[in-house]
């Protein structure tokens, strides 16, 4: 639904990279590069953002 705001796995804060980081690839650039930009190096919080599907917009017509 939302990006949790801290890595399942570390704990560090990811949450706020989330919103830098789509619209950026969105516009182009590179996600790893990207990632590297914003100060996501371990493996477990590049998952937790690369592999987020936003669903909240799929949900909002059913509420």
């Amino acid at each position: 639904m939302i990006i949790p705001v801290r890595c399942f796995t570390c704990g560090k804060v990811i949450g706020s990279s989330y919103n830098g980081f789509l619209n950026r690839v969105r516009m182009g650039e590179d996600p790893q590069a990207v990632l590297d930009s914003l100060g996501v190096e371990r493996y477990c919080c590049r998952r937790m953002i690369v592999s987020h599907a936003d669903l909240s917009e799929d949900i909002i017509p059913l509420g």
